[in-house]
């Protein structure tokens, strides 16, 4: 299966929904960065103050050379979220996530309604 992904910006409420499926090659990452790029440049509010909300139900086991540029995605300050939340199922997919994730703290739901809720009225601070 080859990757898939979708952006829809809710400028109102400074929200980036991410859907993900497949299997990610490099040249599909470059394509996902370009789109992040162009969802991001709708949004209204200031640098580094949107949501993100990014649903990996449907993606793959990546190539461990695709964990390490989703890593250095994740690590791109220009694009860093005041929140994050990731919604994935019981996979091994949710430990290459944490590996991605490297430092950066993030929550993880089941539920994508719970992932919404949390990132529009939860705290900025960490939590376990």
């Amino acid at each position: 299966m080859s990757a898939n992904f979708s952006f829809e910006v809710d400028p109102a409420q400074n929200l980036v929904r991410i859907r993900m499926s497949g299997f990610f090659a490099p040249e599909d990452i470059a394509a996902f960065l370009a789109a992040r790029a162009e969802a991001h440049a709708k949004l209204t509010c200031g640098p580094n103050e949107h949501l993100t909300l990014n649903d990996l139900r449907e993606i793959k086991i990546q190539a461990q050379e695709s964990v390490e540029l989703f890593r250095d995605l994740l690590a791109d300050p220009a694009y860093r979220s005041r929140r994050l939340a990731f919604v994935i199922g019981r996979t091994l997919a949710r430990t290459q996530l944490g590996r991605a994730l490297d430092r950066r703290y993030a929550r993880t739901f089941e539920d994508p309604w719970a992932a919404e809720a949390w990132l529009l009225t939860g705290s900025d601070r960490a939590a376990a």
